[in-house]
C-alpha cells in the first residue's frame, strides 16, 4: 500500500512539474501574436509582434500608443524587428540583428525606434540609451479603418503599421 501511495505522489510529481513547465498558449491572448516576413532583394525582414484590438476604444486616450510616450508598437512582449544583413532605414544605417521596435508619437510625427534590448516585457523597462537607431515618420489616414494592430512589409521593403484610422510607413532597403 505504501509502494502504491509513494507511485502515485511521484506521479502527481512529475505531472504537475511538466504543467508548470509547459509554455503558455500564446494565441489565447486577447491580442494575440502575429508574425510578417518578406525578403527584400538578399535581405530576409522578420518583425514579431501581438495584435491589440480597439473595441471602442480611442486611440491615445484609452489606448496606446499616447503622445509623448513610447510604446511597445503592438501589446504583450516589445515587438522585434529583425534583419539578417545590414540595412538602410530611411536612408540611415542599421546593422544586421534583432531589435525591439519601439514608437514614440507626437501628433502625425512618428519616430520608429529600433532598440538593442529587445527581449523584454512591453516599453516598461525602455532605455534610450539602448537605442540604435531612430527614424521618423509621418502617420497618414488608414483606410480602411484597422480594428487591430497589423503590421506589413512589401516585396519593396515598405514596412507599414495600420492601427485604427493611422498608417505610418517606413522603407528598409
Amino acid at each position: 500500500m505504501k509502494q502504491l501511495l509513494s507511485i502515485c505522489l511521484a506521479g502527481l510529481f512529475i505531472v504537475t512539474t511538466m504543467a508548470c513547465q509547459a509554455q503558455p498558449d500564446k494565441s489565447n491572448r486577447p491580442s494575440p501574436p502575429a508574425t510578417v516576413t518578406q525578403k527584400v532583394g538578399e535581405v530576409t525582414i522578420s518583425i514579431n509582434y501581438s495584435q491589440p484590438s480597439i473595441k471602442g476604444r480611442t486611440i491615445g486616450k484609452d489606448l496606446e500608443p499616447m503622445d509623448g510616450q513610447v510604446w511597445r508598437t503592438g501589446a504583450n512582449e516589445a515587438t522585434t524587428f529583425e534583419v539578417d544583413k545590414d540595412v538602410m532605414v530611411e536612408g540611415k544605417a542599421l546593422p544586421a540583428g534583432k531589435y525591439a521596435l519601439f514608437t514614440l508619437v507626437n501628433g502625425d510625427g512618428w519616430t520608429i525606434i529600433f532598440n538593442k534590448t529587445w527581449n523584454q516585457w512591453g516599453a516598461f523597462n525602455y532605455k534610450e540609451a539602448d537605442d540604435a537607431l531612430r527614424v521618423y515618420a509621418k502617420a497618414t489616414r488608414a483606410d480602411p479603418f484597422a480594428e487591430k494592430f497589423t503590421i506589413t512589409v512589401s516585396e519593396t521593403g515598405t514596412v507599414t503599421l495600420l492601427w485604427g484610422d493611422r498608417k505610418v510607413e517606413f522603407g528598409v532597403k
